[in-house]
Parts: structure tokens; C-alpha cells; sequence
């Protein structure tokens, strides 16, 4: 009996946690970005831009395949969320952009999977998205290591990388 009640609140805790997932999008559109953290939690950075707003920054997971900005205005109104892990958004990645800029534009990189190849004076950050496929890939920008500008981008997917074994992750995306 006691087993069954651990395994009901296990799952319970499990589904609790996957409806907070995109706590973003149940936000009413006249709510306040204090409202949005009441619903998703503290973000992981925060700036303001040029025109008083701020953005809110949303990674899930070590190995999730979004990062939403939160956007708000002036007087900390809400007044956009998007993921920001897309082609389009990986588009604006361009050689030359700093470090700052590419985390203004898609998000900070998973810091497990950021590498220094010192033969290439090169340093490598990797994002883990869904691609237009709907099937789980990576992303990375490849930074000099002297100047820490971006020199290039690559992407591929999972299946062509073998990064989880051979198969169709597909399904993973689709949640």
C-alpha cells in the first residue's frame, strides 16, 4: 500500500511539474512581469533594453530544448514570451557578434557542453533545441579563443551526431 501512495505522488509531482513548464504562455495578457516569476520562477538572467523594457531569460533544463524570453515593457508590463532556440533566432548569430550578444539573442549555453579546443584557440558553446523536424539536434557557436568573437555556427541533429545512440528521438520533441 505504501508503495502505491510513493508512486502516486511521484507521478503526481512528475505531471505538477511538466504543467509549470511553459508557465509563460497561461499569463494574462495585462499581467505584470512579477506576475510571470510568481508563474515560472526566478529567471536565470535578467537586462533591460534600450527602451526601459526588460527581458526575462527562461533555460529548461540542463538538457531542454527551450529557452524563453520573457519580454516587458517599461513599467513591467508582460508583454511577449518566445523560445528563442530556433533556426530564425540562430540566423542572427553572425561571425564577429561577443559573447554577450549571442546570449542576448538565444540564451546562455548548457555549461556542460562548453568546450576550449586549445589546438583551434577555440572555444565552443552548444544549445539542444527541436529543429524545424521536430527532431532533437544541437546548435553550437564557435568562438576565437583570444578574441571571444564568433568565428562560425554548426548545427546538426542528434541521429546524425550519435549522441544518445543510433535512432529516431523525434518522439522527444513532440512533448
Amino acid at each position: 500500500m505504501k508503495g502505491r501512495v510513493a508512486v502516486w505522488l511521484l507521478a503526481a509531482g512528475l505531471l505538477a511539474g511538466c504543467a509549470a513548464y511553459d508557465a509563460a504562455g497561461r499569463v494574462p495578457v495585462d499581467a505584470r512581469l512579477a506576475d510571470v516569476e510568481r508563474s515560472m520562477g526566478l529567471p536565470a538572467l535578467r537586462w533591460r533594453e534600450a527602451d526601459g523594457g526588460e527581458t526575462l531569460v527562461y533555460p529548461f533544463g540542463s538538457m531542454g530544448y527551450h529557452t524563453f524570453f520573457v519580454h516587458g515593457d517599461a513599467d513591467g508590463r508582460f508583454v511577449s514570451r518566445e523560445n528563442v532556440l530556433t533556426m530564425k533566432h540562430f540566423a542572427r548569430i553572425a561571425a564577429g557578434m561577443t559573447q554577450d550578444e549571442v546570449v542576448h539573442t538565444i540564451g546562455p549555453p548548457e555549461p556542460a557542453w562548453t568546450v576550449y579546443f586549445k589546438a583551434r584557440d577555440e572555444l565552443v558553446w552548444e544549445w539542444r533545441y527541436c529543429d524545424d523536424w521536430n527532431e532533437p539536434a544541437r546548435f553550437n557557436v564557435l568562438f576565437d579563443g583570444t578574441t571571444l568573437r564568433v568565428r562560425s555556427t554548426l548545427s546538426a541533429t542528434e541521429r546524425q551526431r550519435f549522441a544518445f545512440g543510433i535512432g529516431d528521438r523525434r518522439s522527444w520533441c513532440g512533448r
